[in-house]
């Protein structure tokens, strides 16, 4: 489905320093099962205060393992202090890139050595700050602002490229949008009305955008996508091949299937699985 440089496959395939460090200086903890991702980070200092080993464990896709296994030999050799300026671009360019859409993965790996760090440093445990925007995958107002102003993002989808904030029910998108506003000082432009599809004219675009632009891609990891039946705006689909055995099925029809109807056909498309 995404085009990996051979320094992520080589990280994802032989992940460096997997596993518990007992003793750890430093622990990090983020992410969660339940959304997709979890990383934990260890790192244990040397006499002269400098990082002489680290190590992970992650629950995640191949960016994630891969991100998290070159985060340990970023950060060997380093100070603390040297560590807490690596950004999650840092992270990304020392694998040679990585897919727009798997950018989240490298920020959770900035975010555990944060965590990590603090943890070493003794400083309490940060309460969330802000409002919860994205219920769906609990990102805060303020996690955007921060991932907008560092990364110069400027849409919706380049928001849940880098936190998920966005990926889910798509309910919150009209508030990432005001922040990405109010940061780049654009002003809200007007909607356009665009004339209404008839319901046949709707299920034919939905039929041709799966077979010519999704199931090409789903085809890539053998699956595939079956339309079912449209119900308005509902989309009733059910995967096929490897996708109707995958654990984060979820997460491919609303990040990919759904983010690309919508972007096709019609933005207020919900895409539903059906067994």
């Amino acid at each position: 489905m995404w085009e990996y440089t051979d320094k992520v496959k080589d990280h994802f395939l032989n992940p460096r320093n997997v596993g518990i460090i007992e003793d750890a200086d430093g622990v990090g903890e983020v992410g969660s099962i339940a959304c997709g991702d979890a990383l934990t980070f260890y790192f244990k200092l040397d006499e002269n205060g400098k990082i002489k080993d680290a190590t992970f464990q992650t629950f995640g896709c191949a960016s994630a393992i891969a991100s998290s296994s070159a985060l340990t030999e970023m950060v060997k050799g380093m100070t603390l202090e040297g560590a807490q300026k690596i950004t999650n671009e840092d992270i990304a360019d020392y694998l040679g890139g990585l897919p727009k859409e798997k950018m989240h993965c490298s920020v959770m790996g900035r975010d555990a050595l944060e965590k990590a760090i603090g943890c070493y440093l003794h400083e309490p445990e940060k309460k969330v700050e802000g409002e919860i925007v994205c219920e769906c995958f609990g990102v805060t107002d303020r996690e955007i602002e921060r991932v907008v102003r560092e990364n110069q993002l400027a849409t919706i989808d380049d928001v849940t490229d880098y936190v998920k904030a966005g990926g889910g029910c798509t309910n919150c998108h009209d508030r990432i949008q005001e922040i990405i506003d109010e940061i780049l000082g654009n002003e809200r432009p007007v909607r356009k009305k665009v004339p209404a599809l008839t319901n046949l004219q709707k299920i034919k675009l939905i039929e041709e955008s799966i077979e010519r632009e999704i199931n090409p891609t789903l085809k890539k990891d053998a699956g595939r996508l079956e339309l079912i039946d449209v119900d308005g705006n509902r989309v009733l689909v059910r995967l096929g091949g490897s996708c109707a055995a995958c654990a984060k099925s979820s997460v491919t029809l609303k990040h990919y299937v759904e983010s690309r109807l919508r972007e096709l056909v019609s933005p207020d498309l919900v895409v539903e699985e059906v067994q």
